[in-house]
């Protein structure tokens, strides 16, 4: 049987994530996952890819707001509620967005913290950006994750790359939004349509993997590992492997502890990594 282990949101873009019990799939993720995204002087996202420091500063979820925080620099308040309302255009890889700036002297604070001029921007509610329409339904939507709204990460799949380092390491170096126990590694390659809670969630690519992953999300030093690793048999077409990216139909509630129902496969040359040794 497989079931929900884990589950996480990562309410401001490649900072740091948070654990839940129960999490809320809304039309474009989960409720406040990625509805927050730093950008620079260019209107271009930030990420963790190139100042890995962001994985210093952490986030809780307060009843007013986020509480976000740094060892160094304590913390500051980002509320639910503010007065701005004029719209931005902002750069998430080839994708252009909109959104609103929330505050400059939050702005401010990020910028003291990472040493670099960037600004906070949230995704409004009429924001809708689309999925990459290559392997989605039209008008479904993403919040400012990379691509898609879930990640979906076997813990098997994270033991079996386990076993071939010399230092193990945890699940948020892949920053899933849910693990699942049971079943063989990476059986989560060719799932198809899953239901979860009565919800339908559909695998839509599979994850191709950055440097990002090689960031220890504690200390926010860079190594090899897992990439030297993976590439040795997590490899198609030169992209590393690991994960697989949902959309969904539906909303309500997933909670750790429930069943993945899989209702289909695929069968697809895309979605079959050659299993190596």
């Amino acid at each position: 049987m497989l079931q929900i282990s884990h589950l996480y949101i990562y309410p401001i873009k490649s900072l740091g994530g948070i654990q839940l019990k129960s999490a809320e799939v809304t039309s474009r993720g989960f409720k406040y996952d990625r509805r927050w995204m730093l950008v620079d002087e260019q209107s271009r996202f930030l990420t963790q890819r190139e100042h890995s420091q962001m994985a210093l500063i952490k986030v809780a979820i307060e009843t007013d707001g986020l509480l976000v925080s740094h060892h160094l620099y304590g913390s500051i308040k980002v509320p639910f509620e503010f007065d701005a309302t004029t719209l931005h255009e902002v750069a998430i890889w080839d994708d252009t967005t909109t959104g609103i700036y929330v505050n400059h002297s939050i702005d401010d604070w990020f910028s003291n913290v990472l040493d670099i001029r960037c600004r906070l921007i949230y995704m409004p509610d009429d924001t809708e950006r689309e999925v990459d329409q290559r392997y989605a339904q039209p008008g479904m939507i993403t919040s400012f994750a990379d691509a898609y709204p879930f990640l979906l990460i076997g813990q098997a799949s994270l033991d079996d790359l386990n076993s071939r380092l010399d230092d193990a390491l945890p699940m948020d170096r892949f920053r899933p939004n849910i693990v699942f126990t049971g079943g063989e590694a990476f059986e989560e390659d060719l799932m198809n349509q899953v239901n979860i809670s009565g919800i339908s969630f559909y695998g839509a690519k599979l994850c191709a993997r950055c440097v990002m992953t090689t960031v220890d999300q504690q200390t926010g030093t860079k190594a090899k590992e897992p990439l030297k690793t993976l590439a040795r048999y997590r490899s198609k077409n030169k992209k590393i492997l690991f994960g697989q990216n949902l959309v969904h139909q539906g909303e309500g509630f997933v909670t750790v502890g429930d069943t993945l129902d899989v209702l289909s496969t695929h069968n697809e040359d895309r979605f079959i990594v050659e299993k190596r040794n």
